[in-house]
């Protein structure tokens, strides 16, 4: 019976090793050419097999409480790539001033990233400095030329927005109502609409009125109107919002979480925008149209 149940072992002990080397591995990184598509230096963490490089925003002066911020003090841009047994992930993080951040966040959609954060990191920064990390699954020189591309990005100047006094609109609620199939709440000026959403928080049901809601508020004439608001996703749900309202021509304000422990995960996105009011309405309802919303009340 010994004899039986050492050879037993000893059957294990040859076996697993073989099965372990026929697992598939995670690919390796080809360093050099992260570094040409990107235009940026990186260095690998060879403990952890991730290649990172960096974009030292030292083209930018920001001051926090009259201090003037060094690149080592949080205004590093950054992308860190890493070998999967399916191809390559990459994770970053972007230091962006606030005219350049929806630019640069069209630039990483359209090139097949996703945006997964966008918020500040300091109060009383000057110029105002935002915070946009970015992922990404496929090939290593897919996603080294959307980084690349990226980086290239942060260089651009927006043109800026044009007034618009809400008190002083005439914005006609029906033709906007009229694009959004739904009822706004029309008053001072303001035509406002609510979506609701549900999730779960300690057990309970929670909704539009307890703050789980996506709602958008329009303001100024049919020619030249603003719209802003907030929308509440479902993790799934954030890259297709993002998109379509990007495309929309519809900036992105914030994008973070309201609560903890909610089931499902909810995301919140604050926007706005400017434009004429069917066209701001349009990319309002392409966003609805990604998501599931009922209206609220």
């Amino acid at each position: 019976m010994m004899k039986l149940w050492i050879a037993l072992a000893w059957s294990l002990l040859t076996v697993l090793p073989v099965s372990s080397q026929n697992e598939p591995k995670p690919a390796g990184l080809d360093s050099a050419l992260i570094e040409r598509l990107t235009g940026a230096k990186g260095t690998m963490d060879t403990a952890e097999g991730v290649f990172k490089v960096s974009v030292p925003r030292t083209d930018v002066d920001i001051r926090v409480g009259g201090m003037r911020l060094h690149p080592r003090q949080g205004l590093t841009s950054w992308a860190a790539f890493q070998g999967t047994e399916h191809g390559t992930m990459v994770m970053g993080d972007l230091v962006l001033l606030e005219p350049q951040v929806n630019p640069v966040m069209s630039v990483a959609l359209d090139n097949g990233l996703e945006v997964t954060a966008l918020h500040n990191h300091f109060f009383g920064d000057e110029p105002k400095v935002m915070f946009m990390h970015v992922g990404g699954h496929g090939s290593a020189e897919d996603l080294a030329a959307a980084v690349g591309k990226v980086f290239r990005a942060m260089e651009m100047k927006p043109a800026s927005a044009p007034r618009i006094d809400a008190a002083k609109g005439t914005l006609d609620p029906a033709k906007v109502e009229t694009v959004l199939g739904a009822k706004g709440d029309f008053k001072d000026g303001v035509l406002r609409f609510v979506f609701g959403k549900t999730s779960r928080m300690h057990g309970e049901k929670v909704g539009a009125a307890m703050g789980v809601n996506t709602w958008a508020a329009f303001a100024g004439s049919d020619s030249q109107a603003v719209v802003d608001g907030d929308f509440a996703m479902e993790e799934s749900e954030l890259q297709a919002v993002l998109k379509a309202l990007r495309k929309g021509g519809i900036d992105i304000v914030a994008i973070h979480h309201h609560m903890t422990g909610e089931e499902p995960r909810i995301v919140f996105l604050h926007y706005w925008g400017t434009g004429p009011a069917g066209r701001l309405a349009q990319a309002l309802r392409s966003a609805l149209d990604a998501q599931a919303v009922r209206q609220a009340g």
